[in-house]
């Protein structure tokens, strides 16, 4: 451990690069604390507590939404937008085409992307700013009719909003890793200590709790090496490629095929979505109209996060998200061609479209797998908290979520790889 902290020390780039991402991290921090001027948040932080939904929210933004920060939204309104940029990936021929000319087409529908995000951001804030403002016993925010008041807050929030996805690309760009995803770890594992604390305070105080909290840290070291097993499980395919030679017969190689193929996306994808039905339930329980009220109401009684049926759709939406992204990412017909225009061919199976086909079924069973096992990591949480409140024990604050699981785990892996790859070209300079 010693030597390979000591190999990534004496490579300057690599440590320079690490350096820069841990400091733009440390802003996004600092900023996420930083209060919208004029907001009023002693009541929001305690109704914060209390609401299960807007905690699953704060997943995403790191605290941000308890402090009623400039940062309020977080990336959520990026992820919205990349949802829906994908959507239209599938459906637009024009954005098709974008995303099959490599590098300089995934430029352009990143361009979209981002242009896209401000004006979700600051519709979303809006909504924000009026549901939060209509849970709490004293405003956050005076004068919300007004649009002096309210458009000023609206324009800050969007900003921080698109400051932080700035920060996320310049992270991809001069730093180590996903910049945005890097941006998500540090947003969960900032409440690490937190739920850690909740969960040693209650323990003290009643000892009862003692048990379901050292269960709940077991499970979550349990689920830990689980992801990291599965997310490095891969299927591969074995490629023969004719050897040039005269006396040369053949060269074998393998095409790996993960079994979690879509890594922490579906999860993300799943959790901006999922929170915003309970969210809007309870903006329209203020509503004037009866009927609205109401709907308001059964929506925010359906999806709390210890519902059935916000399992049941949580668990769907990943399934979901995993193929949706898996089938954009992974082009059999595409792989089969490349592999038969290098001189390749997998044995027993004819080259192009059976080819394609024999990919295909292989990578439709593998995420299978892989999505049915995200969804359960995800709602795996859920249940232990389910199965503490049924039972004498009583509940205790999670450490991580399942979500938070999946993409600590899925950031971190993506990091050892990229540090390692950095590495190598290190000492291979060393040669010129």
């Amino acid at each position: 451990m010693f030597n390979y902290l000591s190999q990534i020390w004496n490579s300057k780039d690599l440590r320079n690069k690490i350096l820069f991402t841990i400091g733009i991290l440390v802003i996004y921090r600092i900023i996420a604390h930083v209060t919208v001027p004029g907001a009023n948040i002693e009541g929001l932080r305690a109704m914060s507590a209390k609401n299960e939904l807007l905690d699953m929210f704060s997943l995403l933004t790191g605290g941000s939404t308890e402090n009623f920060s400039i940062v309020l939204m977080g990336i959520s309104p990026y992820i919205n937008a990349s949802i829906i940029i994908q959507l239209l990936t599938v459906i637009v021929p024009k954005l098709e085409a974008l995303s099959k000319e490599g590098e300089q087409g995934r430029k352009r529908i990143n361009a979209y992307t981002r242009w896209l995000t401000m004006p979700l951001a600051f519709l979303q804030s809006y909504g924000m700013i009026i549901l939060l403002n209509s849970q709490t016993q004293i405003p956050i925010i005076e004068n919300i009719t007004d649009p002096l008041s309210i458009i000023p807050v609206m324009l800050t929030i969007s900003a921080g909003t698109l400051l932080l996805v700035w920060l996320g690309e310049l992270i991809s760009e001069k730093g180590i890793g996903n910049g945005i995803s890097l941006i998500i770890f540090a947003s969960i594992i900032s409440n690490v200590p937190q739920m850690v604390g909740q969960g040693l305070f209650l323990a003290q105080e009643d000892e009862s709790k003692l048990i379901p909290f050292a269960i709940t840290v077991l499970i979550s070291i349990i689920l830990v090496t689980i992801v990291i097993l599965v997310t490095e499980a891969q299927r591969r395919v074995p490629i023969t490629y004719a050897g040039r030679g005269v006396k040369s017969s053949s060269n074998q190689s393998f095409l790996p095929i993960r079994i979690n193929q879509a890594g922490m996306i579906p999860i993300i994808f799943a959790v901006a979505l999922i929170s915003f039905p309970g969210i809007i339930g309870q903006f329209l329980t203020r509503a004037t109209s009866p009927w609205l009220q109401e709907f308001g109401g059964s929506l925010t009684t359906l999806f709390q996060p210890n519902t059935s049926l916000y399992m049941m759709f949580y668990f769907t939406l990943v399934v979901a998200f995993t193929y949706f992204y898996v089938s954009i990412t992974f082009n059999p017909e595409q792989v089969a061609e490349n592999i038969q225009k290098r001189g390749g061919y997998v044995p027993g199976v004819r080259p192009g479209k059976q080819t394609s086909d024999y990919l295909k079924l292989i990578s439709n069973r593998l995420t299978l797998f892989g999505a049915l096992f995200l969804a359960f990591i995800a709602i795996s949480p859920i249940l232990l908290q389910y199965l503490f409140r049924s039972t004498a024990m009583g509940a205790v604050p999670l450490i991580v979520s399942g979500a938070g699981i999946i993409i600590i785990v899925g950031v971190v892996l993506d990091l050892i790889r990229q540090i390692n790859a950095q590495l190598v070209m290190h000492d291979y300079k060393k040669f010129y």
